[in-house]
């Protein structure tokens, strides 16, 4: 990946942490909901160009190079937000293409690790069923990091965004003012002939349901609260990602009743959020969805990170794109349509 360049000073500035949610346990139930963070972000013009990132044997994917830890540049007295949320069974970094970019063209960038739901820990059946509980991962990471020495006084609250990829995509729907309904969900997905069980990274997680009602007081806990409105009022757009098929789970009169300016892209070849069942279904709720779909051969992990040769051999279902697409440029391409959404809003707001 190419390091993000920045009119604010040469170098992406890169920190990261834990914040606990103390208003939820974890999945056993006996800690606060652990909530890992990274962030990009512009840094201070002194700062020394970064080493280029490197990566081990056994690393799928390239990363940015970052400066990690350096001060905030101070071009500005508050930069603009941008929330992102990773795609099921991801991470934070996942989305480094994403964030590193947007901090070059001037943003905050805070990325959060699902609990239950991220590979930076063990996966857990309920953090893959509840995804409602992701939303509300980014508004605590959001009042925590308003805390935190290096941001603290730093973040303009009436610019903040958000972007998700896949179920991040249902995530950052949900800030919108998306609300769910399981069943909605559980009854479409009845309707799909041959549809596996759960996502790749836990394909028998509709096995897992009932047992957990049985042995898990957190999950039925979260379940009760599945319906609540999560909706962020410091959120002020949303881009949307390949978002995934719990949209089919979102009340279509709380779609319809989001006024936030929401843009979606999306590949035509997408198998796992096929653009017909969730993009354009979502649009169908709210005429005021704008959707871009890109070419006939655009799958759906073209919005990880590029990856390495090692990655392209060892995980080519997610690493590997069809002849003739090239990663970067579309993660170029894809970086250039939320940023432009993002100004349009940001701008109409001053």
């Amino acid at each position: 990946m190419t390091q993000a360049g920045t009119a604010f000073g040469s170098v992406v500035g890169a920190a990261s942490g834990l914040f606990l949610d103390p208003t939820r346990s974890d999945w056993d139930g006996t800690d606060p909901r652990p909530i890992a963070w990274t962030a990009w972000y512009p840094a201070a013009a002194d700062t020394p160009d970064p080493a280029p990132a490197t990566t081990g044997p056994h690393d799928l994917f390239l990363a940015p190079a970052v400066a990690q830890g350096a001060a905030l540049s101070p071009a500005r007295a508050r930069w603009p937000v941008v929330l992102l949320s990773h795609g099921t069974g991801g991470r934070s970094e996942g989305l480094a293409w994403l964030g590193a970019r947007l901090a070059g063209a001037g943003y905050v960038c805070l990325g959060v690790c699902h609990h239950g739901n991220t590979e930076i820990e063990p996966y857990r059946a309920e953090g893959f069923l509840c995804w409602w509980e992701r939303p509300r991962d980014l508004s605590v990471a959001l009042d925590m990091l308003l805390q935190d020495p290096l941001f603290a006084d730093r973040l303009d609250m009436d610019r903040t965004v958000a972007a998700g990829f896949s179920l991040g995509g249902c995530t950052v729907l949900s800030l919108a003012g998306a609300v769910t309904e399981l069943a909605r969900f559980q009854d479409w997905a009845q309707t799909q002939p041959g549809a596996p069980g759960g996502p790749r990274e836990f394909p028998d997680l509709s096995d897992r349901f009932e047992d957990l009602l049985r042995t898990s007081a957190p999950f039925p806990a979260s379940l009760a609260r599945q319906s609540r409105s999560y909706a962020d009022p410091r959120v002020r757009a949303v881009v949307a990602f390949a978002p995934a098929p719990p949209v089919r789970g979102f009340r279509p009169d709380s779609l319809a009743g989001i006024r936030l300016p929401v843009s979606i892209m999306v590949g035509r070849a997408d198998l796992e959020a096929p653009h017909e069942d969730c993009a354009l279904w979502l649009r169908q709720q709210n005429p005021a969805f704008a959707v871009e779909l890109l070419g006939e051969t655009v799958g759906h992990y073209v919005f990880l990170n590029e990856a390495t040769d090692f990655g392209r051999a060892e995980a080519p279902e997610i690493c590997l794109d069809p002849p003739g697409i090239d990663r970067r440029a579309i993660h170029d391409q894809a970086v250039a349509f939320a940023e432009a959404h993002f100004r349009r809003t940001l701008e109409a707001a001053v």
